[in-house]
C-alpha cells in the first residue's frame, strides 16, 4: 500500500505523445504496476477541469497563464517539406509568401475547426501564411507519408522529418523562417492535490536538458 497507485489522466497530441511521453512513461509503468495511465491523444484545445483530465501537454507559448507548467522536453521548430518530385518542375519557395503559389498539405485544428495557419519567423518578423491545396489531415503523421509520395509542401516537426531529409527523400525549405521555439510542457491548475501517483508521472516527464533552468512555471 506504500507504492504509488491510482489514475492519472492526460491530454496531449499525437506528436508529444509518440515523440516523447510515451518513450518516457513506458518503462514507469512498468516500475509502478498500481499506476493506471489514461493517454487521450487529441490535437485541439481542452479544458482539463472541465473535461476532467489530471494534467494537459502542449506547446510551452499554448499553455495558459494561471496554470503551474513543466519543462518535458527540448525545443524543437517545424520545417516546411518537399519531395524532390515535386519540386522538380515548381519554383522553390524563397519567401513563405509564396506558399500560397503551391499545393500545401493543411492541418485541421480540433479546437475551432479551421486550419492551421502556418507561422514563421525571422530577424524578429513574424508571418502568418494561410496556405491552401488538395489534401488536409488532423495529425502530423500521415503528412508525412502524404509529402514523400509527392502531394505537395507539409509543415512538419523536424524530429519526423529530419531522416527524410537527410536521406534526400525530402527537401527542407525556408529553413531560415523556421528558428526553435519552446517545446512541450505538462500543465496542471494545482499542486496541492497532486497524488503520489501523478508527482512520479511529472518526475518522469520533466525535462533535465540545457533549457531546464527555465522549466517549471508557478502559477
Amino acid at each position: 500500500r506504500d507504492k504509488p497507485s491510482g489514475t492519472v489522466k492526460i491530454t496531449l497530441s499525437d506528436h508529444a505523445l509518440e515523440s516523447l511521453v510515451w518513450p518516457k512513461l513506458q518503462p514507469v509503468l512498468l516500475e509502478y504496476p498500481d499506476i493506471r495511465l489514461e493517454l487521450s491523444r487529441d490535437n485541439g484545445f481542452r479544458n482539463i477541469v472541465e473535461d476532467g483530465f489530471d494534467a494537459g501537454i502542449r506547446l510551452g507559448e499554448s499553455v495558459e497563464k494561471d496554470m503551474i507548467a513543466v519543462r518535458i522536453g527540448p525545443d524543437w521548430r517545424l520545417l516546411a517539406v518537399a519531395s524532390p518530385d515535386y519540386l522538380a518542375d515548381r519554383p522553390l519557395p524563397e519567401h513563405p509568401q509564396e506558399l500560397i503559389q503551391h499545393n500545401c498539405i493543411n492541418s485541421r485544428q480540433a479546437t475551432g475547426g479551421g486550419h492551421y495557419v502556418w507561422e514563421f519567423e525571422k530577424n524578429g518578423q513574424e508571418l502568418r501564411v494561410r496556405v491552401d491545396g488538395q489534401l488536409t489531415f488532423n495529425s502530423s503523421y500521415p503528412m508525412v507519408d502524404a509529402a514523400l509520395k509527392g502531394h505537395g509542401i507539409a509543415y512538419l516537426p523536424e524530429d519526423l522529418v529530419a531522416g527524410h531529409i537527410a536521406a534526400g527523400r525530402l527537401v527542407a525549405l525556408l529553413e531560415p523562417w523556421s528558428p526553435p521555439f519552446a517545446g512541450y510542457y505538462i500543465y496542471y491548475p494545482s499542486r496541492h492535490h497532486n497524488s503520489p501517483a501523478f508527482k512520479v508521472i511529472v518526475d518522469a516527464l520533466r525535462h533535465h536538458g540545457p533549457s531546464d533552468s527555465e522549466g517549471t512555471r508557478d502559477a
